[in-house]
C-alpha cells in the first residue's frame, strides 16, 4: 500500500454550501494523522496552473459556516483535452501531491476518474445543490438550497395572499427535480412540475378553480429549470388563462447556491470529508463517499458515473453492455428507487393540497 505523505483538495463546477465544512474536515483529519495537505484554488484549471498553496490548520478556521468555497471554483476546458490532464499530472508531481480529494457533482468526477487513470489517486465528494448524483441519497448543498428556496417563497406566499394571486417558482434543478418536489410540499404548493413526473394539468386547473370558489386566495406552483427555458413564463400565461386568476413568475436562480450551510449539511460535508481521508489514506482510490441510509459507504466513481447516466438516460448501449448483469441489476434498482421516492412525494402534494 502506497504511503501517502501529501494530498491536494479542490472543489470544481457549481458551488455549494456546505463544500467549505467538507475542506476544512479534509484538512484537519489528513493534518492529524500526518498528511501535509495542499489548497487547490480554481478547480482542475488550477490544477493545470499550480494555482497551489499549503493548508495549515488556521487556514481552515472560521469557514465551516460559510457559504461558496474559499478555494473557489471554475470549469477547465483545458482538463478534458488528454494534454490538459498531462499537465495536471506533471503539476501533482512537482509540488509532491500523492493523491487528490475532489469535491464536486458528476463532471467533477469523470475528472477525478481521469486523474486517477493517469496515475494520481483520487476520491470524490459529492457536493452539488441538484442533488442529482445518483449514487448519494443527499449530496452536499442541498439541504441549504431547499431552505432558502422556502424561505424565499414564504416571502412570496405573503404578498400572493394579500392580492389574491398565483406565483409559478422556477427552481434549480437541471436534470433533477428534487429541490422543487421537497420544496413543493415544505411550502403547501399545488403542484411540483418537474421533468420525470408528468403533470396533469387538467386536475391541477380544477384543483384551483374549485379551491377559488371555496375561498382559497393564492397559489404556489414549483417547477424545475429542467423543463427548460421559457417554461415557466409560458405556464403562468396558460394558469392565468384557464383558471382566470392572476399569475406571476419568480425565479430565485443562483440565490439558491448561496448562503451559510444548515446543520444537516455541515454534518454531512464533514462526514464526508472525514471518510474520503480516510479512503484515500488507506490506498482506496477512484472511489466516491455516498450517504446511503444512515452510513457513508463508497463506491467506485466510474460505477457512479454510470448509475448517473441511467438516472439522467445518457447511458450508450456500448456502456451497458460492458456492466455485468449483477451489477447493471443493483445499478437499476438505485435509478428504480429514487424515482419510486419522487412519485411518492408527488402523491402527497396531489392529495393534500385543497
Amino acid at each position: 500500500m502506497a504511503k501517502f505523505k501529501r494530498i491536494g483538495v479542490l472543489t470544481s463546477g457549481g458551488d455549494a454550501p456546505g463544500m467549505n465544512a467538507a475542506i476544512r474536515a479534509v484538512t484537519r483529519l489528513a493534518l492529524y494523522k500526518g498528511v501535509e495537505v495542499m489548497g487547490i484554488y480554481n478547480g482542475y484549471q488550477g490544477l493545470i496552473d499550480g494555482d497551489i498553496k499549503k493548508l495549515g490548520p488556521r487556514d481552515v478556521s472560521y469557514i465551516i459556516n460559510r457559504g461558496g468555497t474559499m478555494l473557489y471554483t471554475a470549469r477547465s476546458a483545458e482538463f478534458r483535452t488528454p494534454e490538459g490532464i498531462q499537465k495536471a499530472v506533471e503539476t501533482c508531481h512537482k509540488y509532491d501531491i500523492d493523491g487528490v480529494i475532489t469535491i464536486g457533482g458528476d463532471g467533477t468526477f469523470r475528472g477525478a476518474v481521469d486523474l486517477t487513470n493517469a496515475g494520481v489517486p483520487c476520491i470524490g465528494i459529492p457536493a452539488t445543490i441538484d442533488n442529482d448524483i445518483g449514487s448519494t441519497e443527499i449530496t452536499i448543498g442541498f439541504d441549504t438550497a431547499m431552505n432558502t428556496v422556502v424561505d424565499l417563497i414564504d416571502k412570496l406566499r405573503d404578498t400572493g395572499e394579500s392580492h389574491a394571486r398565483c406565483n409559478v417558482i422556477e427552481v434549480m434543478g437541471r436534470d433533477a427535480g428534487d429541490i422543487a418536489l421537497q420544496t413543493a410540499i415544505a411550502v403547501g404548493a399545488v403542484t411540483a412540475v418537474i421533468r420525470e413526473i408528468p403533470t396533469d394539468f387538467d386536475h391541477v386547473v380544477d384543483k384551483m378553480i374549485e379551491a377559488r370558489k371555496n375561498g382559497k386566495r393564492n397559489f404556489l406552483i414549483i417547477t424545475s429549470e429542467g423543463m427548460g427555458e421559457g417554461y415557466g413564463e409560458e405556464l403562468c400565461a396558460m394558469i392565468e388563462q384557464r383558471t382566470g386568476i392572476e399569475t406571476r413568475f419568480a425565479r430565485p436562480a443562483h440565490i439558491q447556491r448561496g448562503g451559510s450551510p444548515t446543520l444537516r449539511d455541515r454534518v454531512l460535508a464533514t462526514q464526508m470529508g472525514c471518510a474520503a481521508v480516510e479512503n484515500l489514506v488507506n490506498g482506496q482510490m477512484k472511489q466516491v463517499v455516498c450517504l446511503r441510509g444512515n452510513s457513508i459507504v463508497s463506491m467506485d466513481i466510474h460505477d457512479a458515473l454510470m448509475i448517473d447516466k441511467l438516472m439522467k438516460n445518457t447511458i450508450t448501449q456500448e456502456e451497458l453492455d460492458s456492466i455485468p448483469p449483477n451489477k447493471l441489476y443493483d445499478m437499476k434498482k438505485i435509478v428504480a428507487d429514487k424515482l419510486a421516492y419522487k412519485q411518492y412525494l408527488n402523491y402527497i402534494i396531489d392529495h393534500i393540497t385543497l
